[in-house]
């Protein structure tokens, strides 16, 4: 990952961190709203609304449309898009670890079991070798 790019998700998670941010954010995800209808649904002033829509927005999380005379606000797609990608390649990252993981474990699973009864077959065979070359003596 390039360094801006991780200052960039570095700004947008942080801006995310914040309890009520991150409500904002969520009930804007669901449908474009203004400040007053993200303030009529949250226990928070609309002054303060509009400080966590200003932060989101200079994280780049978030994007303005006005409408008449309304102000919405949106998720960015392309911010969302990046912590998605960055998110996906963290879980790529760890299933791959989980499957070398899971195939070392099944390695070793099988290893013993094939070791401890190929000393019992050997040991049923030998007496059989034995009394077949024995056999074959007295005759």
């Amino acid at each position: 990952m390039k360094a801006a790019l991780a200052q960039a998700n570095a700004r947008r998670f942080a801006a995310l961190g914040d309890p009520t941010r991150l409500q904002v954010f969520a009930l804007i995800s669901r449908a474009p709203l203004s400040v007053a209808e993200v303030a009529a649904q949250l226990p928070v002033s609309r002054p303060a609304v509009s400080q966590h829509l200003k932060v989101l927005a200079d994280a780049g999380l978030v994007s303005l449309e006005t409408a008449g005379t309304r102000n919405l606000y949106r998720p960015d797609t392309d911010a969302v898009a990046s912590l998605r990608d960055f998110i996906d390649s963290l879980w790529d990252v760890g299933l791959a670890r989980f499957k070398l993981q899971a195939e070392k474990v099944a390695r070793e699973r099988a290893r013993p079991l094939r070791s401890a009864h190929e000393p019992e077959r050997d040991a049923r065979r030998l007496p059989d070798a034995r009394a077949a070359a024995q056999r074959k003596e007295k005759r």
